[in-house]
């Protein structure tokens, strides 16, 4: 066995950590104070060809694997979550739909603006009663004179709201018992979206809730085969759960580098506190945990390049990084004492956006309820 990376693996991380640093790191706070999206930020991540990594050169994409991916994501996210989130949930959710399952005419409609990063795309799952259980939706669309009339609506939706948005993938009841999911281009007749949620963290990111009222569309936009929404959505969820797994590693791993550095330097009773053993424990905890996470995240990616049965693996990489970033932050903050609570540190950032990674993408009991069935409980 070879843990080694590759040098492509080297170079991405070793340029999207550079981004990060120079880039991200300097305006984090202020985005994350103002609530404002990163435009900028999202034109220089689609320039570095990081908006759609593993879409082939093609289509507009940068014809990456899974692992290259996940590391971007992970190294995003060990500044900010709020960029990272932009990117993974665009990728993830928003652009690979129409890649696995769109027909040649949607991809070449579609993913030349989308994989390039000029335009943003999002996927409208949950709705207000119809959260861990997504089979419950109760959007419908019909169809009527060779179009698609929607209505209902969604919730917490990434992406759906920005200048850049061109469409969002919604899953709908197409008849009894029947999910199918359909492509629905922003400014359509009859879709609202909402303003900005408030949010407690992923402030700079763009999260909506969407209505749609006798919203029509093409019949070419349902997405494949009539019917098979649902397990297009969990797929979809599958692959998602590498990159929030992802970014489960790069919050614990900010939330150490900061909580390492700050430690160095702090001094109590006449030396810095990283030399009391209570420190030292908690640190050591946090690093070891981090190098398990990473293994469990890019074993599911490359398991996922590899062609194999991902499934497994993602939903343990996600539940694993999702409760150990939750223990890093906690802790991080506790190294900082009083300073970590004041926002001025971007450790009280990170302890703001880590709790989303116990809930998107899956629950932290939906994670277990999809290792059971593999372990065949």
């Amino acid at each position: 066995m070879n843990f080694d990376l590759e040098h492509e693996h080297e170079l991405v991380r070793d340029t999207v950590r550079r981004f990060a640093l120079e880039r991200v790191a300097p305006v984090a706070e202020e985005l994350d104070r103002e609530k404002r999206f990163p435009y900028d930020l999202v034109a220089e991540l689609a320039e570095l060809g990081l908006m759609g990594m593993t879409i082939p050169e093609e289509y507009g994409g940068a014809g990456t694997d899974t692992l290259s991916y996940a590391i971007a994501v992970e190294e995003l996210t060990r500044i900010d979550s709020s960029v990272a989130i932009t990117v993974a949930a665009h990728h993830s959710l928003g652009t690979l739909p129409i890649f696995y399952f769109g027909s040649e005419e949607q991809k070449r409609e579609w993913l030349p603006e989308l994989a390039s990063g000029r335009k943003l795309a999002a996927f409208g799952l949950t709705e207000p009663n119809a959260g861990s259980d997504a089979g419950a939706t109760r959007t419908t669309a019909r169809l009527d004179g060779g179009e698609w009339v929607v209505d209902g609506s969604k919730i917490f939706i990434t992406n759906a709201g920005t200048d850049i948005t061109a469409c969002v993938t919604i899953t709908a009841g197409t008849g009894d018992g029947e999910i199918s999911n359909i492509i629905v281009p922003n400014g359509a007749p009859g879709y609202a979206i909402s303003a900005p949620m408030q949010k407690l963290g992923w402030r700079a990111s763009d999260t909506r809730e969407l209505s749609f009222q006798g919203v029509r569309v093409p019949e070419g936009n349902l997405l494949g085969p009539r019917g098979q929404g649902f397990h297009q959505f969990l797929q979809i969820l599958d692959g998602g759960r590498i990159s929030v797994a992802a970014m489960g590693v790069g919050l614990a791993q900010g939330c150490y580098d900061l909580a390492f550095a700050y430690a160095k330097e702090r001094e109590q009773f006449g030396r810095p506190i990283s030399k009391f053993q209570s420190v030292q424990e908690k640190l050591v905890d946090i690093a070891t945990e981090i190098e398990a996470a990473r293994a469990l995240v890019y074993k599911a990616a490359w398991e996922k390049d590899q062609g194999r049965d991902f499934s497994r693996t993602a939903a343990m990489a996600k539940l694993f990084s999702g409760e150990l970033s939750h223990r890093a932050a906690n802790w991080g903050l506790q190294i900082h004492g009083g300073y970590g609570f004041m926002d001025e540190y971007p450790i009280s950032r990170l302890y703001r956006d880590q709790k989303i990674l116990e809930i998107g993408e899956g629950t932290n009991e939906v994670q277990r309820m999809v290792i059971a069935r593999h372990l065949g409980l």
